[in-house]
């Protein structure tokens, strides 16, 4: 197994997305980054911190969070490039994403 990723939406709605070793190989950290950092700015992130500073956390939360859970639930493509973006780029094998609590772990 490659790695997985679950998406927690409020209301305990939640998405894994598991990637397995069958799969083609992940992203470049570089090139999840630069994934997350176009989804961002195309989905209209704002920067939480008040320097106007993007940290990758920052990005793996609030892509998720402007994406919304109908596109976990209906782009099946978008979901699985999600998490192979956030696998790469934070080179874990299982991260969890909550919207509502504002946390990767």
């Amino acid at each position: 197994m490659r790695g997985t990723v679950i998406v927690v939406f409020p209301r305990d709605r939640e998405y894994e997305l598991r990637l397995t070793a069958g799969d083609k190989p992940l992203p470049t950290a570089q090139e999840g980054d630069q994934w997350l950092s176009q989804q961002f700015e195309e989905l209209g992130c704002t920067p939480r911190s008040l320097v106007g500073k993007v940290l990758v956390l920052d990005k793996v939360l609030e892509v998720a969070r402007e994406a919304g859970e109908k596109r976990f639930a209906g782009d099946i493509a978008w979901a699985e490039r999600y998490a192979r973006a956030v696998l790469a780029t934070l080179n874990r094998e299982n991260v969890r994403v909550d919207i509502a609590e504002n946390t990767v772990g």
